[in-house]
């Protein structure tokens, strides 16, 4: 369903993405952001997804600054790797990986005519949060088990779109005392916990939870829904 196209980041740098387009009409436009695995099939199938429900769908490349073609798997090593490429990600002056999530919502406004929202998992969890606050033309932003989004630096970003987070209750990353704190900071932020693991979404992950993911989808596309129609 999908291709490899090239964006052009502000500062001139080329960024591959994913691009998924739906069969039927465009009913808006949504960003995914990889977990700190690449945009690996399983994001892949993610992407493929959201344009099977009617959007514009792009997974860009966000590990593509500190090494190009990254792939990986769930083993122990690839976590490990993947932890890495994040840690290089993070260092880069600012605004780093930003200015490639600002292209790929650029290119696929512009390619759809349409609002545009921003999906993110894992470590992308963490990047639509900060997206939400800091990107220009989003209308919506989900983040799902943001790793390291409750941290008082980031809780003090304010969302500039409407936000739903997809959270759970056993997740060491976002441990409950930040999402109550989360809430706190943010009351408008509509925050789901889920009875599941860090990466319940996945089905390639041992994390997986059948139940959990479908229903956080289905919150999802009424969220977007809701917010690009």
């Amino acid at each position: 369903m999908g291709q490899i196209i090239d964006l052009q980041a502000a500062d001139g740098q080329s960024i591959p993405a994913y691009l998924a387009r739906p069969s039927a009409k465009v009913r808006g436009a949504v960003v995914v952001v990889q977990e700190i695995f690449g945009v690996n099939r399983h994001i892949r199938e993610v992407t493929d997804g959201y344009a099977a429900a009617g959007y514009l769908a792009i997974a860009p490349a966000t590990f593509h600054r500190v090494q190009p073609g990254v792939e990986l798997g769930y083993t122990e090593a690839d976590m490990k790797q993947g932890m890495g490429l994040k840690a290089a990600v993070e260092a880069l002056p600012a605004p780093g990986v930003l200015q490639d999530l600002q292209a790929a919502v650029d290119y696929v406004a512009r390619d759809s005519g349409a609002k545009v929202g921003i999906v993110g998992y894992c470590w992308g969890g963490l990047l639509a949060w900060r997206a939400a606050s800091k990107l220009k033309g989003l209308s919506a932003a989900v983040p799902y088990y943001g790793g390291g989004m409750t941290q008082p630096q980031e809780l003090a970003s304010k969302p500039q779109v409407p936000v739903m987070a997809h959270l759970s209750d056993n997740d060491a990353h976002v441990p409950l005392e930040g999402v109550a704190a989360l809430q706190k900071a943010n009351p408008e932020v509509i925050v789901h916990i889920y009875p599941a693991r860090h990466g319940f979404n996945c089905d390639h992950r041992a994390a997986y939870h059948a139940e959990a993911a479908r229903q956080a989808r289905e919150r999802t596309l009424d969220f977007l829904g809701q917010h690009l129609g």
